[in-house]
């Protein structure tokens, strides 16, 4: 019998609310938080359900945005909330995570402006992941079948006594003329968790993220292994599980273009064969 319901213990309790904003305050602002730990136990000794803990903030106490409201709560409020952060720029994709004041989107959490939302902000794991403690979730997958790709450069020439150089025209595949190629991924995984091709079949299917990669270095003018990677690709589920619904596409905080790239791979299968 089909099932439409979250089992019992994976339905999302209602948690504390703290709000420390106080009286005086120029900007109250209220975020929802995702929270769960393996160590928190009930009486049986098994995990509790998940919750959403409300913390309401002086905002202009922090900075303008979602990551520096994070790092105000677990400074002044709650020392325990849990969540990944690490250059707090935009490049190293450590703060992914699915924010929204109604219908949440993958992004990061230190490019997304406070002001951007009118409502309570909710924040929560990215989507379809096993989740470590809180806002972490469990990326040990998607790093192995991006490992898989072997994202380095191949090749069989022997090795220059310098660098290898690229024409401009091939360097701007891979970064693209608007500074939006596949170069400029930095592997936050908001595409691949935002993919219903990839909830269903990340067993097998790549996901946008790892393909993306992919493509970048079968694009690179100066690798040698084009066939070989490709060959790697040709499956029913690695490579064609791509129905291009786009959701990787709209998601990506870099203006990145996943969908694209994946088009762009199959059409290189075709032409080889």
């Amino acid at each position: 019998m089909a099932e439409f319901r979250l089992p019992k213990n994976s339905r999302i309790q209602k948690g504390t609310n703290y709000d420390v904003a106080g009286d005086d305050a120029k900007k109250k602002r209220t975020f929802r938080i995702y929270r769960w730990s393996p160590e928190d136990l009930d009486a049986k000794g098994e995990p509790k359900n998940p919750r959403w803990d409300s913390y309401t903030i002086d905002v202009s106490k922090c900075g303008p945005m979602v990551l520096d409201a994070l790092i105000y709560i677990k400074d002044h409020v709650d020392s325990t909330v849990t969540f990944r952060r690490s250059c707090r720029e935009g490049i190293c994709g450590s703060c992914a995570m699915n924010i929204g004041d109604g219908k949440g989107t993958n992004t990061l959490a230190c490019t997304k402006a406070i002001d951007d939302f009118k409502g309570d902000i909710t924040l929560s794991p990215l989507p379809h992941m096993p989740v470590v403690k809180d806002l972490v979730p469990d990326l040990n997958h998607v790093y192995a079948q991006y490992a898989s790709i072997e994202p380095w450069l191949k090749t069989e020439t022997p090795a220059p006594n310098r660098e290898r150089l690229q024409d401009p025209e091939d360097a701007n595949i891979l970064n693209g003329e608007d500074g939006h190629g596949p170069a400029g991924c930095i592997l936050c995984f908001c595409c691949s968790t935002s993919c219903p091709s990839y909830w269903w079949n990340a067993d097998r299917f790549m996901g946008p993220a790892v393909l993306l990669q992919a493509y970048r270095w079968i694009a690179d003018s100066r690798d040698e292994a084009t066939g070989e990677r490709l060959d790697q690709l040709e499956d029913p589920f690695r490579l064609y599980r791509c129905h291009t619904i786009m959701n990787c596409t709209n998601t990506c905080p870099k203006g990145l273009n996943p969908a694209k790239a994946i088009a762009e791979i199959k059409k290189l299968m075709v032409a080889r064969r």
